[in-house]
């Protein structure tokens, strides 16, 4: 089993608040999660649901009008949410827990050239010389699938392409030798060749230097070829836990069943995809039992007036629905995801697992 793993990161009970003119956005809304030492764990959901605004409490992140409100981050022994400066943060965002970001511009300066960029990070972190660090940094380069390493080197930003600048990123995140690697949304910029390149790179990478992955996306294509395990969000909180294949073949959630539906795999004869009914709830107000419920074809009284505990399907899936309350009424899950690992074929990824 999985879970044997040792624990590398512990977020519990974590309430994350902005202040948006007057009025106070309760963006997370008491998720706890632990993350396992070596796995691969998907944050799913919609845009807005809190996937990006999560990972950005373990690094110190969060914009000047955020906070955490409640809670704590275990990481290592060390409870993240009591650092309240840069400096404590140098110690742990970077070194420790590196993030890599949608758009590759972001995190490149446009006016250093690209070996620089990474020797930068490999002297600072790893203590080298300069004539060790251009060493590694060439190593790096073609770790990541950079043709011709020694002659790119000396290149800016601007002569890459996309992808090519993505990878570049990955290898500055690979320089500062992370424990924890968050990957918010990393092919989301690129074309579906070098989606699939990039994501066969985090793969091999992740087999090589057993960094816990925290991946975020909207992409259950991309969730079903690289996790192990799976967070889906749904308005700050989080609604169904598992390994990829409870997800998958053995959803729980009517929100879960709403995700599957949408996939582009299953679109209809003319292409019309299943798109979810209905808007977020305002985070604005605080929220009375499933948030999912008023979008719901499967809501039921209880949806509206009590808050959902987990329950549990197995020793590591559970869910957040009163359908799996031992008094409620049995549902089947829709058609369109039944019997799922037969209508999608594994040349789309969906092999169970990495």
């Amino acid at each position: 089993m999985t879970d044997q793993k040792n624990v590398i990161l512990s977020a519990k009970d974590v309430v994350v608040e902005f202040d948006v003119r007057d009025r106070v956005l309760t963006a997370i809304r008491g998720i706890s999660l632990d993350f396992y030492e070596g796995e691969v764990l998907a944050l799913v959901g919609e845009s807005g649901s809190g996937k990006s605004v999560l990972t950005k409490v373990f690094t110190g992140m969060l914009e000047s009008n955020g906070r955490v409100a409640a809670g704590s981050v275990d990481y290592r022994g060390q409870d993240l949410t009591q650092i309240k400066d840069n400096k404590g943060w140098e110690a742990i965002r970077g070194k420790k827990i590196a993030t890599i970001f949608q758009d590759p511009m972001t995190s490149l300066d446009p006016i250093k050239t690209i070996g620089s960029q990474i020797t930068e990070v490999i002297t600072k972190h790893q203590g080298k010389s300069k004539e060790e660090a251009k060493e590694l940094a060439i190593d790096y380069m073609k770790k990541v699938g950079i043709p011709e390493a020694e002659k790119r080197f000396n290149d800016y930003p601007f002569q890459y392409s996309g992808g090519m600048r993505q990878r570049i990123v990955i290898a500055i995140a690979l320089a500062c030798k992370p424990d924890i690697l968050i990957c918010d949304e990393p092919t989301t910029a690129l074309d579906v060749t070098i989606q699939a390149q990039i994501i066969d790179l985090f793969k091999t990478l992740q087999e090589e230097y057993k960094f816990t992955t925290i991946f975020i996306t909207h992409d259950l294509g991309v969730v079903a070829s690289i996790a192990d395990k799976v967070a889906v969000m749904y308005a700050g909180d989080i609604i169904e836990y598992g390994t990829v294949e409870d997800i998958f073949y053995d959803p729980r959630h009517p929100y879960t069943w709403s995700l599957l539906s949408s996939l582009p795999q299953l679109a209809d004869h003319d292409g019309v995809l299943f798109s979810i009914p209905g808007t977020p709830p305002s985070l604005y107000k605080k929220i009375k039992g499933d948030a999912f419920a008023p979008r719901s074809q499967y809501a039921m009284a209880i949806d509206f007036e009590e808050d959902v505990p987990r329950f549990q399907v197995n020793d590591i899936h559970w869910a957040k629905t009163w359908l799996l309350h031992p008094e409620a009424p049995a549902v089947e899950k829709p058609s369109m995801i039944q019997n799922l690992h037969e209508k999608i074929s594994h040349k789309h990824g969906f092999g169970g697992g990495k």
